[in-house]
């Protein structure tokens, strides 16, 4: 008897000294956060009916928590959690109660799409954000003219940003937009839609980035299929070498109120003193006219050599190049282009 109870005695230690380290390994673990030091922001979404106890799962899924038993051991221990619906900025450095206390923090505004269209000039991309209220007119013209007030992994002109800043689809938040960040993301994306991939090839070759960024913001607005663009880079840079004009009438559209102003868009080419004038000045432009896609700056990169001098667009849009001036007007008059 006595031997019986000094087995049930040492087992009911034993059991003890178990829970007992069950619950210092779950109070560490929940306590201790997953990385030590600072770690990157991750957006963590908590979706409409989630159940508190369902989140710990998708938190070590994204890597913010080492272990759901934590976070169920945190939850039993704070009695529940009032988790919002919404989007939350969340760090593995953050302890499971710095996590669990966000969570039922407010939620991050929600974003809203803001689409950037192939190029679109300074004053298009100023007027569609005042036009979604983000900002007063002006205010995005103004900050691109500061390029000293930006970084980049590319050198910046002095002027002004335009053809710098790529156009896409940007996720904004409305409350508390700021034009200077915005303008930022659209540099860094240009570095990693572009530059960064090809700046070795940029620093070897014979055009500077600055040459490329404003051949390619023609090319977005002279051809509308980016499978054509190289040829018609090789015919517009064979005219630059050769000092002939270049003859791209988009570019005395630059400096219009209304891109299609048909009436003072023919009077800026009669106007032989233009600088944006690529009929009667040879060489590029003052700057580039828009902004170019990732197709038209490769186009500018890489032009493909041709026997072609000129080209010109039929009613339908479509590519017709030539190889001297004879072939070029038999098509001006096959296609009536005038």
């Amino acid at each position: 008897m006595k031997k019986l109870f000094i087995v049930v005695l040492a087992l009911a230690v034993l059991g003890g000294g178990a829970a007992a380290g069950a619950f210092l390994w779950a109070e560490k673990g929940a306590s201790t956060p997953k990385v030590s030091g600072e770690a990157p922001e991750v957006v963590f979404v908590v979706k409409k009916g989630t159940s508190a106890r369902a989140l710990g799962p998708e938190l070590v899924s994204q890597g913010l928590i080492e272990d759901a038993r934590f976070w169920r051991y945190h939850l039993w221990r704070r009695g529940g959690l009032s988790a919002k619906a919404g989007r939350f900025k969340l760090r593995a450095s953050m302890s499971i109660a710095q996590i669990a206390t966000t969570l039922e923090g407010p939620p991050l505004p929600e974003d809203v799409p803001f689409a950037m269209i192939e190029g679109w000039r300074l004053r298009d991309t100023d007027a569609a954000l005042a036009a979604k209220g983000l900002i007063k007119p002006g205010e995005y013209i103004a900050a691109a003219s500061r390029p000293d007030r930006f970084k980049a992994a590319f050198p910046l002109p002095t002027r002004t940003l335009e053809g710098y800043l790529y156009p896409e689809t940007y996720a904004v938040v409305p409350d508390g937009f700021d034009v200077e960040a915005f303008i930022q993301r659209q540099l860094d994306t240009f570095a990693l839609r572009f530059y960064e991939a090809h700046k070795d090839e940029i620093g070897k070759g014979g055009r500077s980035l600055h040459d490329i960024v404003v051949m390619a913001s023609m090319l977005e607005r002279e051809e509308p299929e980016p499978s054509q663009r190289p040829l018609v880079a090789g015919i517009l840079w064979k005219r630059i070498d050769k000092g002939f004009p270049l003859g791209v009438d988009a570019t005395s559209r630059y400096e219009l109120a209304d891109w299609n102003e048909r009436k003072e868009f023919l009077k800026r080419l009669r106007d032989s003193t233009d600088p944006y004038n690529t009929r009667t000045r040879p060489g590029l432009p003052p700057g580039p006219i828009g902004a170019p896609t990732v197709d038209s700056l490769l186009a500018a990169l890489h032009p493909k050599a041709s026997d072609y001098w000129y080209y010109l667009h039929d009613s339908e849009k479509k590519l017709h190049p030539s190889r001297n001036a004879e072939e070029h007007e038999a098509l001006r008059v096959k296609y009536n282009v005038y």
